[in-house]
């Protein structure tokens, strides 16, 4: 019996955490400006320490110091809305990596330009996409707040989708090296909730039915690919969980770890099919001139 309290007090910590979790994240989104940019700030930088620490099992030492630099760099090119400066800023970061290695590093010293290189884009740029996409405005939508809420409804309902559908009927293992836990009947269930919740957010900021479709597809592969590369980074280097910062859930970066590949993918579509449509029209001409 005792265990059976404990197992509910378990679940009750993780969805009590996973909610409040939630709330702050989406209150942050919604203001925008400095809200947003110190949520994401702090995700970043907790991620990064939970990151490197996970580096250091498999014996590699990436900078914390350029990584944290650098992502606040980036996060000021975000902030300012100056994508044209994140060529440069990614070009000095990573010669800032290099000179770090040089000076002040240790072996093995390829493996730990590499990963500080890593860090800096998987912890910093990717997800500071998330204010690029946040600020995304055409004549149709004003920004992109509607397609943030799409994205983070697909990702939620991919996560209980597929939870649930394999907890019931997966059968077939996804990736059995990488997380023995996920099957492929789970991941069929996360993408056909994900559809259906992007289809429901897509109706109410007026988006065509394809469209939500896409970035409802978008959404939940990219999830479940984030999760899945984290899993293993993890299991490479022979640790369970990023951190215990989240009561049930682990630390930051298994949080977010759906998060990571999913904004910067969103972003990009969103950005050059849906809100700038020359892309697809320079593509459309293309394939009318093969034919």
């Amino acid at each position: 019996m005792s265990d059976e309290i404990k197992g509910l007090n378990k679940n009750a910590t993780r969805m009590l955490i996973g909610f409040a979790f939630g709330f702050i994240v989406m209150v942050c989104i919604m203001i925008g400006s400095w809200a947003l940019l110190a949520m994401v700030l702090t995700i970043m930088i907790l991620a990064s320490r939970e990151y490197v620490k996970i580096l250091q099992h498999k014996g590699f030492f990436p900078s914390i110091k350029i990584m944290i630099l650098s992502e606040l760099v980036l996060a000021w090119v975000a902030y300012v809305h100056r994508f044209d400066l994140a060529a440069l800023v990614l070009t000095l970061c990573s010669m800032a990596s290099f000179m770090w290695v040089l000076f002040c590093g240790r072996q093995p010293y390829i493996a730990n330009v590499a990963t500080t290189l890593l860090g800096i884009i998987y912890c910093g740029w990717f997800p500071l996409h998330i204010i690029f996409m946040r600020y995304l405005n055409c004549e149709k939508f004003a920004s992109g707040l509607g397609f943030v809420v799409l994205m983070f409804t697909a990702i939620l309902l991919t996560d209980i989708g597929a939870y649930y559908i394999g907890r019931h009927f997966g059968k077939h293992k996804l990736a059995q090296v990488i997380s023995p836990n996920k099957t492929v009947e789970g991941s069929l269930g996360g993408i056909f909730f994900a559809l259906i919740g992007a289809m429901v957010v897509g109706y109410f900021i007026n988006l065509e039915w394809y469209f939500s479709l896409i970035c409802g597809l978008i959404c939940t592969v990219f999830a479940q690919i984030g999760d899945l590369a984290e899993s293993l980074i993890k299991r490479d280097a022979g640790v369970k969980d990023s951190g215990d910062t989240l009561p049930g859930h682990g630390g930051f970066l298994d949080r977010c770890d759906s998060f990571v590949f999913t904004i910067p993918a969103m972003y990009y579509f969103c950005y050059y099919f849906i809100f700038n449509n020359y892309l697809m029209t320079d593509l459309m001409n293309f394939f009318k001139g093969l034919f």
